[in-house]
């Protein structure tokens, strides 16, 4: 049994890799200032945070792997945290890593290095640009774990997942399951035909444990291989659930400008990245991960869709008490929540 550091193993996407590390016999330290919502036999938490670099180096000893995903996500809207947690947080992850000989370092980036890429599918080779301050700062990570490659010999595999669903995922998907169970209008961009792909959470941990037994410096993207546009997946979940919802297309350009200031003056949950990206092709190919990793998700976006408004359901009564992460919890609508009535002016 070989033993798993996980930073931010109590957040969405770290508590589910944690659980699907115990299923597979690894015994797991999850590094966080929260404890994980689960207990188990094998499962030991370590109170800290990435910037205290005397609680690293505490967190790493004895362990075999690092999984690192402790990070300030695009919700948080946090210029100086995007960097602080996001760079300065992964130095002393990959610093404190490389010291304690550790085996390997997976760190979780993220798709947002590719801004919004000017042509599709986006492959490992295709040049970073990102858009906005989150992806500048999640590149700055990738930069950082490359360095330490090339100082310090340390084995590292980057792995970019796509937008992240499944069961237990809200964020600003809350707002969408919200307006949808209420029969209310939902907006695209230019008429919602671009290509978007997700990732669900279940085949992102299986692809980061698979590239975890991968030796030599790697970067995988990683997503559903069944996908289609924006304007197909949310008529989906208006078919599913059965409401009175219809799609309406507004211009991209004045939507996103005064959705911009919206965000500025801090009257919408919205961050830059979702303005960049929602109106806007953005897909992975995926094909190095299927023949390095043997990577094969087992979700659609369709069907993770759809898990996720099931879970959205089944949970809802308990949605007001939130949660410790930003994407564990309900957003708070702000203007956002006029959205729908301005859409009734809108024709079909």
């Amino acid at each position: 049994m070989y033993t798993a550091l996980v930073t931010g193993g109590s957040g969405y996407f770290g508590e589910l890799l944690s659980k699907q590390l115990l299923r597979q016999g690894t015994y797991v330290r999850v590094f966080d200032l929260n404890p994980p919502g689960f207990s188990h036999p094998n499962l030991e938490f370590f109170k800290g945070t990435i910037l205290d670099r005397n609680a690293v180096k505490q967190a790493v000893s004895g362990v075999n792997k690092v999984f690192h995903n402790a990070a300030q996500n695009p919700l948080a809207k946090d210029v100086d945290l995007f960097w602080s947690v996001n760079k300065d947080g992964t130095q002393i992850i990959a610093d404190e890593t490389a010291a304690a000989g550790v085996e390997k370092l997976i760190y979780t980036s993220s798709s947002a290095v590719f801004g919004a890429p000017k042509s599709n599918p986006v492959t490992e080779s295709t040049e970073p640009k990102p858009g906005e301050e989150y992806g500048r700062a999640k590149l700055a990570g990738e930069i950082i774990c490359k360095r330490a490659v090339q100082r310090h010999g340390l084995d590292v595999a980057i792995v970019r997942p796509r937008t992240i669903l499944g069961h237990g995922r809200l964020g600003t998907v809350h707002v969408l399951f919200n307006w949808i169970e209420r029969g209310l209008d939902v907006p695209v961009l230019a008429g919602g035909h671009n290509k978007f792909q997700f990732v669900h959470s279940d085949d992102l941990a299986s692809a980061c444990i698979a590239a975890s037994k991968v030796r030599g410096f790697a970067t995988y993207n990683i997503g559903a291989a069944e996908f289609g546009t924006m304007r197909e997946l949310l008529q989906v979940v208006i078919d599913y659930a059965g409401t009175a919802s219809k799609i309406k297309s507004i211009p991209m350009g004045p939507t996103v400008l005064a959705a911009t200031l919206a965000s500025a003056f801090g009257l919408s949950p919205l961050g830059p990245y979702h303005l960049l990206t929602y109106g806007r092709s953005m897909y992975f190919d995926i094909s190095k991960a299927q023949k390095e990793l043997g990577y094969a998700p087992k979700y659609s976006n369709s069907q993770m869709i759809i898990e996720s408004y099931d879970w959205y359901q089944a949970n809802k009564a308990s949605l007001s008490k939130g949660g410790r992460s930003h994407h564990k919890s309900p957003v708070k609508q702000q203007l956002l929540a006029l959205v729908p009535y301005l859409l009734r002016m809108v024709p079909a």
